[in-house]
């Protein structure tokens, strides 16, 4: 199926209007969707919010840098640059292209004000720790932009788009979700026969704590932070008791894996405001994928959860886990509220 793709090009706009205009070009001739909010001046938080919106319906983001900061927001921050650090804290796939040297810009396409200069100088700094390319010229930049993307689909596929008539009608849709829901109540039968022999004894549970790193956070400014790589040891009911309440019912990993978050907030705060320059600051973590993976395996194997089978759109790609009646045993074991 044919399907064209979301781009968000994000830079300031009339020093760059040229060169705009080439990377518009060669992303429609990939068959991209070019799309820019330079035109829609963000004024207020309204407009903050839809701007995050739009980025998050794109499905790569395109940051174009020459001699220009552009205007900032009341936090003091430019908007292309808050831009560029939502794209990344959403996990959004990213590319930078910066001017080869910025010095020979024509002074009236620069910063006068030397604190945004200072700025401009920083945001480069910030770009260049994710993937980046160089241009002089628009002629260029073109080029490398059509390159780039090529590589970044092969290497990060997205979703995409494709034509309303493209899209199965409903009986079809809901004809593969049924056959959707066989085959994964026949891996579940399947899973449960290979894993038959397994002694749950032998398996780190109840009060034995699950080791594993993750980083702590401290924001200083709207997208400053200082962190911290730590190390958490959180008994297994513990986590379980934090996770299980969403899955009563059903719940998607990325809710899972937001609770799971919270909780390590909550138990090592002492640890995290142990850290230099966390102190009376707000505080948030982050895990690698593999932590929830394990966390996933494991309840799996002791048999607490398991795939949710309710149907669903077919659009709706997102993997849901439920409570087993074991799981949902060890709930209520964990949760209800015992006479003094």
């Amino acid at each position: 199926m044919d399907k064209k793709y979301q781009v968000f090009v994000s830079s300031t706009y009339i020093d760059l209007l040229e060169e705009r205009k080439e990377v518009i070009q060669a992303l429609l001739e990939l068959d991209c969707i070019p799309i820019g909010m330079e035109l829609f001046p963000a004024s207020d938080d309204d407009q903050w919010t839809f701007i995050k919106s739009v980025i998050d319906d794109c499905d790569y983001y395109v940051l174009v840098l020459a001699g220009r900061y552009g205007s900032c927001s009341e936090s003091g921050i430019g908007y292309t640059e808050m831009e560029y650090r939502y794209a990344i804290e959403s996990g959004k796939p990213v590319i930078a292209f910066l001017h080869k040297d910025p010095r020979s810009i024509p002074a009236k396409f620069t910063e006068s004000d030397p604190e945004l200069n200072k700025k401009l100088d920083s945001f480069r700094e910030l770009a260049q720790k994710k993937l980046c390319k160089f241009w002089e010229s628009p002629a260029e930049l073109a080029g490398i932009v059509g390159r780039s993307i090529v590589q970044l689909k092969k290497r990060s596929p997205a979703v995409g788009w494709v034509k309303a008539d493209l899209v199965p009608s409903e009986d079809s849709a809901q004809e593969i979700l049924k056959l959707k829901n066989e085959i994964e109540r026949l891996k579940e039968e399947l899973n449960s026969t290979s894993s038959a022999g397994v002694n749950t004894d032998e398996l780190s549970q109840g009060d034995d704590c699950f080791e594993f790193e993750y980083t702590g956070r401290a924001k200083i400014d709207y997208f400053e932070y200082h962190e911290a790589k730590l190390t958490a040891a959180v008994p297994w009911n513990t986590i379980f008791g934090a996770l299980a309440p969403l899955m009563a019912d059903e719940a998607d990993e990325q809710s899972l894996q937001a609770r799971l978050r919270q909780l390590l907030v909550k138990t090592e705060e002492d640890n995290l405001r142990a850290q230099q320059g966390f102190r009376n600051r707000e505080l948030s973590t982050t895990f690698e994928h593999d932590v929830f993976d394990t966390i996933i395996v494991q309840f799996r194997a002791l048999g607490f959860i398991q795939k949710s089978k309710r149907n669903r759109s077919v659009k709706d790609k997102k993997t849901y886990w439920c409570l087993t009646e074991k799981g949902d045993n060890l709930l209520v074991a964990l949760k209800a509220i015992r006479k003094i």
